[in-house]
């Protein structure tokens, strides 16, 4: 009998974005990196980076992906919010995060993806980076090593090259 799949210790996955863009993703058929969203002359999409984050995601290669991550929390998204480039936030929340990961492409970052010096891997080089414990397991946030650990991963991101379709969405699409 083969072990079990180590990536299927992965739970669920999260999306964050504005509101405003729930039209326009079930128009699209899904979620669309912003690349292929500038290539197509779409710009009716409120990102969530600023410009300096949208140029670090061109620089980076990093908009050729759909960013994902682990937790309903991501700092990213709070800043976002703070800064008023999301009105209002709708997770977009993929509870078939193995079927994502085997996605052909898909890459992990250990932190923000866009950040200078951040090198991200397979997801099959990751699963013994990934802290899986910080991610699902009660931490005593009391003990500062524990809370460091969990911010840390929740700044860690799932990146899927160009294009999630809406079957991963569907909770939030019915008939989509």
């Amino acid at each position: 009998m083969d072990p079990p799949d180590p990536l299927s210790r992965i739970r669920w996955l999260f999306h964050f974005t504005d509101t405003r863009n729930l039209p326009l993703i079930r128009e699209m058929g899904g979620l669309w990196s912003t690349a292929r969203l500038r290539e197509n002359g779409v710009n009716n999409f409120h990102p969530g980076g600023n410009e300096h984050s949208l140029d670090a995601d061109r620089m980076f290669g990093m908009d050729q992906y759909v960013h994902l991550c682990f937790k309903s929390n991501h700092p990213m998204e709070h800043l976002a919010r703070e800064d008023g480039r999301i009105q209002k936030t709708q997770w977009l929340y993929i509870d078939d995060a193995p079927s994502v990961l085997k996605i052909d492409g898909v890459l992990y970052c250990p932190g923000v993806s866009n950040k200078s010096g951040m090198e991200p891997c397979t997801v099959q080089e990751a699963v013994d980076k990934i802290d899986y414990t910080a991610l699902y397991e009660y931490l005593d946030w009391n003990v500062s090593e524990n809370y460091q650990r969990r911010l840390s991963a929740e700044k860690c991101e799932i990146l899927v090259p160009d294009h999630l379709p809406l079957k991963y969405f569907e909770r939030y699409f019915p008939n989509g």
